[in-house]
């Protein structure tokens, strides 16, 4: 039998793992049980205006501010530009482009209505890295910001893919959209025809291109956004994570618009324009990653922020250190989550009373969670093994062979080592290549991190084993001190590892403290501790000879 599709373009059917390598899929849960027709940017917007919601605002910016009825007919003339002048067909591969505005999700959810396939990319992205993806994906479509297409059109004529190329924000799109009717009937998808398709951020080698469903889109929502953070219709969600980085998708477009609430584009998320924007629109609930929080606290004071009623920090772990702060600052506790690109968003979490200070939480409804040792066999509670996770959503990579790596048995392998506690809570150990062995020792980076980050003088941070001849590998951090401490270099080092024997077991200090003016990052804001290894490495390779 045939299973149905609406595409008409099957590149991305045609290129899913084998099901046999897919992970075992979950939906259990009422709110689980999706039509086996579905087209997700009818569930988001459409039913939200049948709903009566058209007058409500739903997308908030420094330009412009969008009720439901015009992001509807804004969303419609843009499909109607793709299909009838660019000839887009379903499952053609669109490439978006540009920093968070209400015309990104518009182009975003027009994409969805004509049944192809969106591509959500960052402002960063370079032209080698948007040809990677374009190759990979085979993107001939691209609706771009203006003052972002240059690097657009150098990957076009590097990789002759890119052929149809339309701006926004210089009027090309917006004369087009113009000529278009403001209605268009979403394309009847079925509920796992592949609807996004989106390149992980912060892997070594080639980026992974995950392949996520119109159900996975819902299915995010409808657990984080229904169970995480009980979303209401009088929400205002605002934050920091691009909408090319699937948090920010989820945070600052789905789970908004699932639930008839409102958001906030904000194209520089700087600390200022983020608290100004929070106070001026009174958001109810805010979304950023530890590094901003810790970033926003010198200042968070100076802002009336007496309607935030959540605020989640994801994309990298939460420091005790961050969260306690945050707490004493503005009297809320931080709703600490991990997610991936893979799983399209947070699957272990908590929130309010159930948070467990220095723990992660617990698996969301609709997932299940255990840790597996080397042997693939669960270990039992305590034990610190690799994190393993199913549920409604799962890695699917765009023909990939590291699939067998990512699935096993039918788990997604996160990568992150975890132990789980009786009443079921995951505590982070670190990342399973963040796991210094000195000396014989088992020393979690992350661990030592936390430690140098409860000193008052550290800003930010990162440690890693350092190759060293006598223990195998030694505790290294680099460390990113506030600007009035930077002047006593000598002695802030001693002072630190001093403060790091007092905190923690002694033999886990960091034996060598560098003093840096930043740390390497991806374009989502996580810090690249493998680019300080690989850093590392050089420098001794540099030393012995082997290198130029």
């Amino acid at each position: 039998m045939t299973h149905y599709t609406a595409h008409q373009d099957t590149f991305a059917r045609d290129r899913l793992p084998p099901r046999a390598q897919w992970p075992k899929l979950l939906f259990d849960l009422p709110e689980l049980q999706y039509e086996g027709r579905l087209n997700c940017a009818r569930s988001l917007l459409d039913d939200g205006l049948e709903e009566g919601h058209g007058s409500r605002i739903a997308v908030y910016s420094d330009n412009a501010i969008w009720t439901w009825t015009e992001l509807r007919d804004r969303t419609d003339r843009i499909a109607n530009v793709l299909v009838r002048d660019l000839g887009v067909v379903p499952g053609n591969r669109v490439l978006l482009r540009g920093a968070n505005s209400p015309m990104f999700i518009a182009a975003w959810l027009a994409v969805m209505k004509t049944g192809a396939i969106a591509v959500a990319s960052m402002p960063l992205l370079r032209a080698k890295e948007l040809g990677g993806m374009a190759n990979k994906a085979y993107i001939n479509h691209v609706l771009c910001d203006a003052r972002f297409v240059d690097e657009v059109r150098q990957a076009s004529a590097a990789t002759d893919r890119f052929k149809h190329i339309v701006t926004f924000g210089d009027g090309q799109l917006e004369a087009m959209m113009a000529r278009q009717p403001d209605s268009f009937t979403s394309v009847d998808t079925a509920c796992d025809d592949v609807c996004m398709i989106a390149f992980t951020s912060g892997t070594t080698g080639t980026a992974k291109a995950t392949m996520h469903f119109h159900r996975d889109v819902l299915a995010m929502a409808d657990i984080v956004a229904r169970h995480l953070l009980h979303t209401q219709s009088d929400d205002i969600y605002i934050g920091s994570p691009p909408l090319g980085f699937t948090f920010g998708l989820g945070a600052l477009l789905v789970f908004p618009l699932r639930y008839r609430a409102a958001t906030v584009m904000l194209e520089q998320p700087t600390t200022q324009n983020l608290l100004s924007a929070a106070e001026r629109l009174r958001a109810t609930c805010l979304f950023t990653a530890p590094t901003l929080y810790r970033g926003l606290l010198p200042i968070v004071g100076n802002y009336d922020l007496s309607s935030l009623r959540r605020c989640v920090s994801a994309g990298e772990p939460l420091p005790r250190s961050t969260s306690d702060s945050w707490y004493e600052a503005t009297g809320i506790r931080l709703i600490d989550g991990i997610g991936s690109t893979e799983m399209i968003h947070i699957f272990i979490g908590a929130a309010g009373d159930d948070i467990r200070l220095g723990a992660t939480g617990r698996a969301l409804p609709g997932y299940e969670a255990c840790v597996l040792d080397d042997e693939n066999r669960p270990l039992p509670r305590g034990s610190i093994g690799r994190l393993a996770v199913r549920g409604p959503t799962g890695c699917r990579y765009l023909d990939d062979p590291r699939q067998t790596e990512s699935v096993i048995n039918g788990w997604n392998m996160t990568g992150d080592l975890y132990s789980v506690d009786e009443d079921g809570y995951f505590w982070f150990q670190g990342r399973a290549d963040d796991m210094i062995i000195s000396s014989g020792y088992n020393i979690s980076g992350p661990e030592v991190e936390n430690a140098l980050l409860a000193h008052p003088a550290v800003r930010e941070c990162a440690v890693i084993g350092a190759p060293d001849a006598d223990r195998g590998k030694l505790v290294k951090a680099f460390v990113v001190p506030h600007e009035h401490q930077a002047a006593r270099a000598a002695d802030l080092i001693k002072e630190l590892q001093d403060f790091v024997k007092a905190t923690i077991a002694p033999y886990k200090y960091p034996r060598v403290i560098e003093l840096v003016e930043s740390l390497p990052k991806t374009l989502t804001g996580k810090i690249r501790r493998s680019a300080l290894r690989q850093r590392e490495l050089e420098q001794i390779q540099r030393s012995d000879g082997l290198v130029g």
